[in-house]
């Protein structure tokens, strides 16, 4: 689809009703009970993973008026830096171009004090975050993870740290002899703020085989997750589409994340990321074709807002995985935020995207308001930051969308 076709069928003008009225009569009957507030089914999910045409224009139309009923005309943002502080790994996930064998010319881990300047620039630049993650160095310090925190948080005691994967903290945990419950507690005292949901592919176990047999399994993947939340710390969720999987993959990735926000509401947002191919095994080895750009990550987004109505109401796009025009047209396909700006990325930019590193707040802003909606910068766990230089703080009619979360017993007291 073109990219002039494209934005005709996402930004229609026309009533929703009219919209939905020319949808299939299925297609239209699943839309209205998402209307009504009424969870959607597996099977529900898989026939909007399959519309095209008239039903792909409903759909995203759909997704935007539920979108601006759940969290509102604002577009939230962060400014923070990713900090992927070594590319040594010995995982070997076919769907990464980033990892480095610890003996490669370019294997590289940050010394302290390069990640401690690193942090300093993003302070020094506005960030109210940084997110870490990196490969499975098997030459770290059993207890690295923890030290890092621990030299960051002396020196920036109001710094948000969003960092380590669920895959991080498997092997930090089996690397220290400790349970998931004793470990994320040790990682949370020493000053972890979130955790990134990543490492989560497809959760389906035998698509994980296939992207990386050596990676956490689907289990341990919600085991993770589910501790981090129980003991107060939350997480984001992603989904990782365009490979490999199929419809009903996808589905159910989004059905075992209902069931966690269910169970624990530790979830923040939600981050469907498209996968780039370019450079890596899976595409080299020609088990994957380029993935489409344009329709199928408009059809993505506007299924997630759906399919998780109600329970993770913070939709957030990628322009990294996108670009920026796209990410801009996600707008109205039911997304909510924009993510951040970054400052250093090098994961996706390895597979070959090639959106860039760093996207300024004023770039961002122009994005949002360009969709005709309110920019407002965030803090990682949803909350507003004020900020008088851009006349932000619209008052009461500005909504989070942040879920209901009730931290475990040892934080309530």
């Amino acid at each position: 689809m073109l990219m002039q076709e494209l934005r005709e069928l996402v930004l229609d003008t026309r009533p929703l009703e009219r919209v939905i009225g020319t949808a299939t009569a299925p297609i239209a009957a699943i839309l209205e009970r998402s209307l009504a507030g009424e969870e959607l089914s597996f099977e529900d999910g898989l026939a909007l993973l399959h519309a095209e045409g008239a039903d792909l224009a409903a759909l995203i139309r759909t997704a935007d008026h539920v979108r601006s009923i759940d969290a509102g005309p604002t577009v939230t943002y962060v400014v923070n830096r990713n900090i992927n502080f070594t590319n040594v790994c010995f995982v070997g996930c076919q769907f990464c171009a980033f990892a480095r064998h610890r003996k490669d010319d370019d294997a590289r881990t940050d010394s302290m004090e390069t990640l401690l300047a690193k942090v300093q620039e993003a302070i020094d630049r506005g960030a109210s975050e940084i997110c870490m993650q990196g490969g499975i160095n098997p030459e770290m310090d059993a207890f690295e993870y923890r030290n890092i925190l621990t030299r960051i948080k002396a020196r920036y005691p109001q710094l948000h740290v969003h960092a380590f994967s669920p895959m991080e903290i498997m092997y930090g945990a089996r690397r220290t002899g400790m349970n998931y419950y004793d470990y994320i507690s040790m990682l949370r005292d020493a000053g972890l703020g979130t955790i990134p949901g990543t490492a989560a592919e497809i959760l389906d176990d035998e698509v994980r085989e296939v992207l990386s047999h050596k990676k956490v399994d689907v289990r341990t993947w919600v085991e993770i997750i589910t501790t981090a939340h129980k003991v107060g710390v939350r997480t984001t969720s992603t989904v990782m589409y365009a490979h490999i999987e199929k419809p009903e993959h996808v589905v159910r990735h989004l059905d075992i994340l209902r069931n966690i926000q269910k169970e624990t509401g530790g979830f923040t947002e939600f981050v469907p990321l498209r996968f780039i191919h370019t450079y890596t095994v899976l595409y080299q080895k020609g088990l994957v074709d380029p993935p489409p750009k344009g329709a199928v990550d408009m059809r993505m987004y506007a299924f997630s807002r759906l399919m998780l109505r109600g329970l993770i109401n913070n939709l957030q796009t990628s322009w990294v995985k996108l670009g920026t025009e796209l990410a801009q047209l996600s707008l109205a396909a039911g997304c909510n935020d924009f993510g951040g700006t970054l400052m250093e990325e090098q994961i996706s930019k390895s597979a070959g995207a090639d959106a860039g590193e760093y996207l300024p707040v004023t770039t961002i802003r122009s994005l949002i308001e360009g969709m005709g909606r309110i920019p407002q910068e965030r803090t990682t766990l949803y909350d507003r930051v004020a900020d008088e230089a851009h006349g932000t703080g619209h008052g009461p009619g500005w909504r989070s969308g942040r879920s209901t979360f009730t931290p475990g017993p040892e934080l309530a007291s």
